[in-house]
């Protein structure tokens, strides 16, 4: 689901949160939510990207009711943005490992054609909110991904939708060797993507807590 998800990203832009859990966490590296290469992604700054797109969005439907339901539509944003961190991490190694590099004219070429096409940035900006949970400030570099993940597409001869793409991902991610902390699940690298873990350390407190009071 990750992967088709991210897929779709990829290809289009040329072109209540997870439940509460208690784990042992990796004692390697405390305050970590994942480690990608050796280096971090914390707890905050996971927590910050999740705040972020929130925060646009109660923009964005000030109702409450929808607010709510846009909530509720929106569940597993805590692991499909760690998803998202790690695979963006996973793709600037893989396109610099390939010389392969984008400038900041690219971006903005790239995003004054999509303005265009959706009515100027406020219609590019709201698209992407909603279509793919990017907030406003992270669409340029969201776009420097897109464009990246299509370069690296080209110099394989394939394109970002194709085997031969993630092929190249995954040969990276297991070069990386990415951790997750078991709150947030396991990172499948032959896959590329985030996977649900089921670990006998990892406890869903609410489960627990509606247990003790049963």
């Amino acid at each position: 689901m990750h992967r088709r998800r991210t897929a779709l990203l990829l290809s289009a832009a040329i072109m209540a949160a997870a439940p509460l859990l208690t784990a042992c966490g990796n004692d390697a590296h405390p305050g970590a939510a994942a480690v990608v290469g050796g280096q971090r992604i914390t707890v905050a700054q996971l927590e910050n990207r999740v705040n972020e797109v929130r925060t646009a969005q109660r923009a964005a439907v000030p109702d409450d009711a929808q607010y709510a339901q846009v909530v509720s539509q929106t569940g597993t944003l805590t692991r499909d943005t760690l998803h998202g961190m790690v695979l963006d991490r996973v793709l600037d190694r893989a396109a610099e490992d390939a010389g392969i590099s984008v400038s900041r004219g690219e971006v903005q070429q790239a995003r004054a054609g999509l303005e265009q096409q959706w009515g100027g940035a406020k219609g590019l900006e709201t698209s992407w909110l909603q279509q793919y949970g990017i907030p406003p400030q992270r669409v340029d570099e969201n776009l420097r991904l897109q464009l990246e993940a299509q370069k690296l597409a080209t110099s394989l001869g394939t394109t970002t939708s194709e085997p031969a793409f993630w092929s190249a991902l995954s040969k990276t991610s297991k070069e990386l060797g990415v951790d997750l902390n078991p709150r947030y699940g396991d990172w499948d690298a032959q896959k590329v993507s985030r996977v649900d873990a089921k670990t006998p350390w990892v406890r869903d407190v609410t489960s627990a807590g509606t247990q003790q009071t049963t």
